[in-house]
Parts: structure tokens; C-alpha cells; sequence
């Protein structure tokens, strides 16, 4: 069973920065796809940013330039970097198996962390 554990929320200020972690057990990491999602106070939870097995990524365009994501295989951990952050960024941010890749084929997961709030003050 796969089990994610995300750290490194908090407040800070608009314009500031964080750096999220989200450590996995449990799976062969570096075949993982894995996406980091926020969810605001009544709104639906969104893809922010992910990276697949290979390297690749795609944000949201309303983080490109702000944000990125990036992955240590040895470490099984996957970070999100966030600069010149805004109080629209506030929410609780989640990291996620999207899926994992086998000799080229995608499976897709469903896996969830627990999730860390990140509150952005103005």
C-alpha cells in the first residue's frame, strides 16, 4: 500500500516562498507519476503541477513561472517549489500517484497524502 506524506506548508506572506515535500513508501517511486492539487475553501481541488517518470511536467497556468515541480528518485520524495505567492494560492495542497509506468505501459492510481495548508496573507 502506498502511503504519501506531504510537509513544508504554512503562512507566509504575498510574494513569499515555500517549498512543499511529499515523501513516498510503499511503491517503486521512480516509476510513479505524481501530481501535487490544491483545494480552496469550497471550490473544487485542481491539478497544480506534475511530473512523470521520465522527468516531464505541466502546471497550471495559473502557476507557470511561480512554481516547480521536481523529484528525488534516491530520496522517494517529490517537492513543489512555490515563489512570488499569492493569497489566491492559499488552499490545502495535496500530493497524489497520478499513476505508474511499467515497460510502457500507464496505470493509472488514485493515491492521496493527507494533505498541508498553505495560507498566503496579503
Amino acid at each position: 500500500q502506498v502511503q504519501l506524506v506531504e510537509s513544508g506548508g504554512g503562512l507566509v506572506q504575498a510574494g513569499g516562498s515555500l517549498r512543499l515535500s511529499c515523501t513516498a513508501s510503499g511503491s517503486i517511486f521512480r516509476l510513479n507519476v505524481m501530481g501535487w492539487y490544491r483545494q480552496a475553501p469550497g471550490k473544487q481541488r485542481d491539478l497544480v503541477a506534475r511530473i512523470t517518470s521520465g522527468g516531464s511536467t505541466d502546471y497550471a497556468d495559473s502557476v507557470k513561472g511561480r512554481f516547480t515541480i521536481s523529484r528525488d528518485n534516491a530520496k522517494n520524495t517529490v517537492y513543489l517549489e512555490m515563489n512570488s505567492l499569492k493569497p489566491e494560492d492559499t488552499a490545502v495542497y495535496y500530493c497524489k500517484r497520478d499513476a505508474y509506468v511499467r515497460e510502457g505501459v500507464v496505470y493509472a492510481r488514485d493515491d492521496w497524502g493527507q494533505g498541508t495548508q498553505v495560507t498566503v496573507s496579503s
